[in-house]
């Protein structure tokens, strides 16, 4: 049973209470500097609890900004709890205000590193941003470099071309209301519909999770590791998480999350909203409905919820699952923009 989970005397899951903290309060641990045209990026492994609330701070006031957060979960979960000891904190000062921040991900040994940053509003226009984008590239050395921009935004394209950085891939974030119909959700012969139970499934769930996303560069990569992460934030909840099975075994699964009023650190607030977190179907499974079945399943227990709206994402490229979700009714609503180049150019060139 994972660290922290409780019960009360019915038997019933309770979540555990929510870590604002962290990971343990070490000491920073400042790996060197990487100087990036005028500015001196530091580059740590690990950020002890001050720098963590800044740069929490600093991610609230952009996504305030800009109306899109410019981290992804991730990269949050790995600020809060800590994350691979092989990942990067690139941290930018103008004086002593922190006016950006980087994170790089360096664990692909097929596609490479990838990145993800962040500038200080009050301190945008001034170069800061090139300037963290090159540290970055620098800290990834003569591997590719990847960057994530989320909401697709004019300013991160711009600076993704100054860089010398093309866009490669994408990913739609889909919406639609749960006020218009939605269907019963109907399952072949021999599947039946339950929901996920902490301390029992999370080995099952890894396993047909790595089956079912075995081409996916972010997903099938999941370990027992990355679930129990997300058992311990306040969002989890296993009546949301629900499991198909045949013959006892795991043959599919759909995990809602409902994102609250400015409940995570780093958040701006909104109006609570539904997401279709993950769909997984074991291959043998497809073309028999599953995928529609578990999808409306969850569709309903967030609107039995109270929400209005609910959202997910999807890969540009994937269009099976795109005309599956048109199908429900959603909507493309807005792109997170992968971008890449080959190298730093400096180290190539000649």
């Amino acid at each position: 049973m994972p660290t922290g989970e409780s019960r009360d005397p019915a038997g019933t899951w309770q979540p555990p209470p929510p870590s604002r903290a962290g990971p343990p309060d070490l000491p920073a641990a400042v790996s060197h500097h990487v100087v990036a045209g005028a500015a001196a990026v530091e580059v740590t492994e690990r950020l002890d609890r001050r720098a963590i609330s800044a740069v929490l701070e600093l991610v609230r006031l952009a996504t305030e900004e800009d109306g899109v957060s410019p981290l992804s979960e991730q990269v949050l979960l790995h600020l809060r709890y800590g994350g691979d000891p092989r990942a990067r904190n690139l941290l930018l000062y103008a004086g002593r205000d922190l006016a950006g921040y980087a994170h790089l991900d360096p664990t692909d040994p097929v596609a490479g590193p990838s990145g993800e940053l962040v500038i200080h509003p009050a301190h945008r226009g001034h170069g800061q941003g090139l300037a963290l984008t090159e540290a970055l590239a620098a800290e990834a050395g003569d591997r590719p470099l990847r960057l994530w921009a989320h909401g697709d935004l004019p300013a991160a394209a711009r600076l993704a071309a100054a860089a010398g950085f093309r866009r490669t891939r994408a990913l739609w974030q889909m919406r639609r209301s749960l006020q218009a119909r939605i269907g019963k959700p109907r399952l072949a012969d021999g599947l039946s519909l339950r929901t996920f139970v902490v301390g029992k499934d999370e080995d099952a769930w890894t396993q047909l999770n790595r089956k079912a996303f075995s081409r996916h560069p972010e997903q099938g990569a999941w370990t027992r590791a990355d679930l129990e992460l997300r058992e311990r934030e306040p969002w989890f909840d296993p009546a949301g998480f629900f499991l198909a099975e045949r013959d006892g075994r795991l043959a599919g699964f759909h995990w809602t999350k409902i994102h609250g009023a400015g409940e995570e650190p780093g958040s701006a607030a909104h109006e609570p909203i539904g997401e279709v977190y993950v769909v997984g179907v074991d291959p043998g499974e497809r073309g028999t409905g599953l995928g529609r079945a578990l999808t409306l399943a969850g569709l309903r227990y967030l609107r039995d919820r109270g929400l209005f709206q609910v959202m997910l994402y999807v890969d540009e490229a994937n269009t099976p699952a795109i005309g599956l979700y048109e199908s429900l009714g959603f909507t493309h609503w807005d792109t997170d923009v992968m971008f890449a180049r080959p190298s730093d150019p400096r180290r190539t060139a000649g």
